[in-house]
């Protein structure tokens, strides 16, 4: 199993984006009982803490020990330090699974396996996820050069499944097809600064060339910020559903 995200769990738990409330409104109508649910890879236990507000239970798994110290703790969120492909939890226990921004970094065989076993007849399954980011043409501009030019071959193979909408990961359930969401926040400079540095690929690079590949771009990236003190961020949710 990778964990990329132990050494920057703080970050993450401070700049990654969080899901809008219409996703989890959408999920949540599609489930007929609220009872327990698994939120797998839960990293700080953003989705978890969500979950928790509509579930009698939730138990939230990640393998990342680091993260989980970032997890807001609620008296009806259980988390474990567990891989995806094998939890503790019983037969049929969840009316609901979700992972998000986890995926495509499971072994999918095993890990679907493990959702069979565990999800109650006619329960959801949620695949989450979000893309590359869109600010304005200027500063996108710069970041895709940061995202393909300089971390290209730093980036994980795993990657290509984001790039693809999640598309072509394996399915293996009665999908439900879902409407489009997106993720829309507003970032000021730092804010973006702090969101680029929890990106895997530039964690990779840093430790490969002991540098932070953002010092190349980083008064490119400024210069088209430009004087704004906040700008509109919004990123592309990916979402596969299913039974």
């Amino acid at each position: 199993m990778k964990d990329n995200f132990s050494t920057q769990s703080a970050d993450y738990a401070i700049y990654r984006p969080t899901y809008p409330k219409e996703l989890y409104d959408y999920l949540l109508a599609l489930v007929k009982n609220k009872e327990r649910a698994w939120d797998c890879a839960t990293g700080n236990g953003q989705v978890a803490r969500i979950l928790a507000q509509h579930f009698d239970a939730v138990y939230a798994t990640d393998i990342s020990e680091n993260q989980l110290k970032n997890a807001l703790q609620l008296p009806n969120i259980t988390y474990k330090v567990e891989p995806a492909e094998q939890i503790s939890a019983g037969n049929a226990s969840f009316d609901l699974i979700t992972v998000a921004q986890a995926i495509h970094w499971f072994n999918f065989e095993a890990f679907y396996a493990e959702v069979k076993r565990t999800l109650k007849p006619g329960g959801l399954f949620a695949a989450i996820g979000y893309g590359l980011m869109y600010i304005d043409k200027k500063v996108n501009k710069v970041i895709y050069k940061l995202y393909e030019d300089i971390l290209g071959k730093y980036w994980d193979n795993e990657r290509h499944y984001i790039e693809e909408g999640y598309k072509t990961i394996p399915f293996p359930f009665e999908e439900i097809i879902a409407p489009h969401f997106q993720i829309k926040t507003t970032w000021h400079f730092n804010q973006l600064i702090g969101y680029l540095n929890t990106w895997s690929s530039l964690q990779h690079y840093k430790k490969a060339n002991e540098r932070n590949p953002l010092e190349y771009i980083f008064t490119e990236l400024k210069e088209a910020w430009g004087d704004d003190a906040e700008k509109d961020v919004h990123f592309p949710i990916l979402l596969r559903v299913g039974r």
